[in-house]
């Protein structure tokens, strides 16, 4: 497998990827996730490929077919009033085809993104992962993350 930059080229597979994502959000929380959509239209999707500052790598086969995606966001708070200045490659989104799960797709995904943001001067790497979402967070367990944070809710509709 390859890992490269996200290409205009990719669109089409990174989408059908991203509705992968969906609809395990969505069977885990439907409440929050709506079904049959896109996280992004085809032309946020083209620019976000364009942005230097939201860099996304693909990893391919050997005919150049999209295999996964890592989505990152750098993140950096200058001269703020509480938080230091460090420098953040925030994940914002990490998927492997399913019918390629179980390959190390995703974990060579990371260690490429882990490496790119050392290169690139961060502190350190974060992300979130939804409750539900319990794949992901053994996932993201055994590639060496612990919480940061933790978002709670109180749901107030029954």
């Amino acid at each position: 497998m390859k890992i490269r930059r996200a290409q205009e080229k990719d669109v089409e597979e990174i989408n059908n990827l991203l509705c992968q994502v969906l609809m395990i959000h969505h069977n885990g929380r439907p409440d929050l996730f709506q079904r049959d959509t896109k996280k992004y239209t085809d032309k946020e999707l083209r620019e976000l490929i364009r942005d230097e500052t939201r860099p996304i790598f693909v990893g391919v086969d050997e005919a150049d077919k999209v295999l996964g995606y890592v989505f990152c966001v750098f993140q950096q708070h200058l001269k703020d009033n509480i938080l230091t200045d460090i420098k953040t490659l925030y994940i914002d989104d990490l998927c492997v085809d399913s019918l390629r799960r179980g390959q190390h797709i995703g974990k060579k995904l990371y260690e490429y993104v882990l490496q790119y943001a050392k290169e690139q001067g961060c502190y350190n790497v974060t992300l979130n992962v939804w409750a539900c979402n319990e794949s992901a967070k053994c996932f993201y367990e055994h590639c060496g993350f612990v919480p940061q944070k933790i978002g709670m809710e109180k749901i107030l509709v029954y």
